[in-house]
């Protein structure tokens, strides 16, 4: 099967960098998530995460993207008080950003087309 997704941690900036392939449903985002939190994957001095789709496409129900959301808010031992970056370059995909944006909680997302435009925000707190 091919990899859908990659974890990448930058020890310098302490930003977590996920970058996704392909068609990627609800499913796909979660399960990877999950993944890496009961494997303990995700360093404890983590500042930040950006999520790059760039190199895919949401494959999502209109009323998935609070799903989205929904999983960082049950979440927030990982992402309580976190930047989480999601870069994405299509039209098409970069409403879903701005959806999960409108309900942010304890979190804070933000859409992105630039990696260094995503690092720089996710550093500036």
């Amino acid at each position: 099967m091919k990899e859908r997704f990659k974890y990448i941690y930058d020890e310098k900036t302490g930003i977590l960098f996920k970058k996704y392939f392909g068609k990627i449903t609800l499913i796909d985002i979660t399960s990877s998530w999950d993944e890496e939190i009961q494997n303990n994957r995700i360093p404890a001095n983590t500042k930040g995460f950006i999520l790059d789709y760039r190199d895919a496409t949401f494959d999502l129900k209109e009323n998935e993207t609070s799903g989205i959301s929904d999983y960082y808010k049950n979440n927030l031992k990982i992402f309580n008080n976190m930047r989480i970056a999601i870069i994405t370059e299509s039209p098409k995909d970069i409403v879903v950003p701005f959806l999960v944006k409108e309900n942010d909680f304890n979190y804070s997302s933000k859409p992105f087309t630039t990696v260094k435009a995503a690092i720089n925000w996710v550093l500036n707190q």
